[in-house]
């Protein structure tokens, strides 16, 4: 493949650029053809380009982008926007178990855990979490109210 890429167009030219045997170099044309990646136009040996372009194509569109807010479980920054923050928040929630009330230390500590090295403080974590709904609180426990059902 890397002779075809380079320039070879012919099983001549693969097997005097590789120094590879004349059935070896037929063995390995015969299984890239058979696989697609390489045609024959003519006499003349084309790899099929377009092939690896989509390829790359699908694996970047693939790709989840880097969280700007979330790395590594631990929220970094809280973003302005809320339809934003509101995502990043429900991400946050699902920490807590749906149907479980929490004493307000155990939120704390949880909260702590998510905003540690990051520029956000946990107490202002919960209060967003409580003003979107997300977290309900009375009698100094909390629930979760709101975000991904299911998780």
């Amino acid at each position: 493949m890397a002779a075809l890429v380079l320039g070879a167009r012919t099983t001549g030219d693969v097997t005097g650029s590789t120094g590879l045997g004349v059935r070896q170099v037929e063995e390995s044309l015969r299984r890239l053809r058979s696989a697609g990646l390489v045609v024959t136009d003519g006499s003349v040996l084309r790899v099929r380009e377009e092939l690896f372009k989509e390829a790359t194509r699908v694996e970047q569109a693939n790709r989840a982008p880097e969280d700007p807010f979330v790395r590594d479980g631990r929220l970094v920054k809280l973003p302005a926007q809320r339809g934003r923050r509101r995502a990043v928040l429900e991400q946050v929630s699902t920490t807590f178990e749906p149907g479980r009330r929490y004493p307000e230390r155990e939120v704390a500590e949880v909260l702590k855990r998510w905003c540690e090295g990051g520029e956000v403080d946990h107490v202002a974590v919960r209060r967003y979490l409580v003003d979107e709904g997300l977290l309900s609180r009375a009698d100094g426990e909390y629930w979760r109210t709101g975000g991904p059902a299911g998780v």
